[in-house]
């Protein structure tokens, strides 16, 4: 399947996004990484969902918005370099974009988001508020115990 701009455009300015349940980071298969798989509900049924990533030994925090049908169609990322398919750097606090054919390897620098890192949930936050979309739970910090996470 494809995914067309309008299409990409609908879903992204859709005000009926929400996320009803509680986030909770889980293991991701070694001792830093963390992450969560949440479903996203609208009022058009968008087969959409939102993962997130995080990583405070790498520095690294993603959140993505995944289409089931054609993969990741929106996410911030911060702590990874990005360089845009013309050969432009944006940075290592960037937002990927779809763009029909080149699907999200597009990306610019957010203005929104000025959290660090460090801070997943202020991060969440603000890329709820820039997404549209409505978190009705909590989302918990990871937990860290000195400098491993738990």
């Amino acid at each position: 399947m494809t995914l067309s701009q309008q299409e990409y455009e609908a879903i992204i300015n859709d005000m009926t996004k929400v996320i009803y349940e509680d986030i909770t980071w889980e293991g991701a298969g070694n001792s830093s990484m963390r992450q969560f798989t949440v479903d996203i509900q609208s009022d058009d049924a968008h087969p959409i969902f939102v993962k997130g990533w995080y990583n405070p030994l790498s520095g690294k925090l993603s959140y993505s918005i995944i289409h089931r049908s054609v993969g990741r169609i929106y996410g911030l990322d911060i702590g990874a370099d990005h360089v845009n398919p013309n050969g432009e750097p944006v940075g290592e606090k960037h937002k990927n974009y779809w763009v029909p054919g080149r699907r999200d390897k597009w990306a610019y620098v957010p203005e929104d988001i000025t959290e660090s890192w460090n801070r997943p949930g202020a991060v969440w936050g603000q890329f709820c508020a820039e997404a549209k979309i409505w978190h009705l739970g909590v989302i918990h910090d990871p937990v860290v115990q000195g400098s491993m996470l738990l």
